[in-house]
């Protein structure tokens, strides 16, 4: 039976193992819905790609998961512990049933190859059974999707603005329709024009096809905008977990009305630009 829930992560932690160890993700446990969007904010260095990475097992030594368990509801009704397949599965199960769209995505592209055979690839490495016709009208039809055009197909990579590089690895994400989409800071170097347009169309794209993201950044403002719930992490730890609209009117705690803090208002009173530790050492 399908239930609401996308995804379970419980009691998860991440430590890398170095002289002292560090404890990046401590104890982690969060539910993702079906058709969300999850914003996962916090300063650089909190524990947010570390996260990423250990619920699709892609971390690399010296990073162990120490504890947890991520469970991922298939809309087939089927519940698979992340933690027990093997390599052979987890490697099909990451393209077909969660992707993700890389820090730096928008370089991670290979120069020497023509768009469209790179999208190819992702057919071929997973749906061997698709005839070349289908892959080709397949990947015509992503370029379209995510507003590249078709007419790229054979373009390089250095023959695209960053902002459609952005968006061909956001088509090479979907390729496969998973049920989810991890992004992380898919909007990093790029300008706030175009920043604005591929956020509103991973918004569009997901109110058509219905996949879930979790979407990563500092920028906590950006997830004000498009997200339904905002999980705050700060040293490895989700400090607060709320709707976005409870998140800008009742932030809870500390972390989460700094962070708010630390962007200026484009409207209301001038006023000094002081962090807040320094207000709290300036009232003592």
């Amino acid at each position: 039976m399908t239930t609401d829930t996308l995804l379970t992560v419980t009691d998860f932690s991440v430590v890398y193992d170095v002289d002292p160890p560090v404890e990046a993700v401590s104890h982690v446990s969060l539910e993702l819905r079906r058709g969300e969007i999850l914003g996962l904010a916090g300063e650089s260095g909190c524990g947010k790609t570390t996260l990423a990475y250990g619920i699709q097992r892609l971390l690399k030594p010296p990073a162990v998961i120490t504890s947890g368990h991520t469970v991922f509801h298939d809309e087939a009704g089927e519940d698979i512990d992340l933690n027990t397949l093997d390599a052979a599965q987890i490697r099909a199960f990451r393209w077909d049933k969660v992707s993700m769209v890389f820090q730096g995505a928008m370089n991670s592209l290979n120069p020497v190859a023509r768009v469209g055979d790179q999208l190819d690839d992702v057919f071929t490495t997973h749906r061997p059974a698709m005839r070349r016709a289908e892959r080709l009208e397949e990947a015509r039809h992503l370029l379209d999707l995510v507003g590249v055009g078709r007419d790229r197909y054979r373009s390089y990579p250095h023959e695209l603005s960053g902002g459609m590089r952005q968006r061909v690895m956001i088509a090479m994400a979907m390729a496969l329709r998973p049920q989810l989409m991890i992004m992380d800071e898919p909007t990093t170097a790029l300008d706030v024009l175009v920043q604005r347009e591929i956020l509103t169309q991973i918004s569009q794209l997901r109110e058509e096809l219905g996949f879930s993201v979790i979407f990563i950044t500092h920028d906590l403002p950006l997830l004000l905008e498009i997200s339904d719930r905002i999980a705050v992490m700060k040293d490895g730890v989700i400090v607060e977990l709320a709707s976005a609209e409870s998140i800008y009117h009742h932030a809870e705690h500390e972390y989460t009305r700094r962070l708010l803090d630390s962007f200026p208002s484009l409207t209301g009173e001038r006023g000094d630009f002081i962090r807040g530790t320094q207000r709290e050492e300036e009232a003592q």
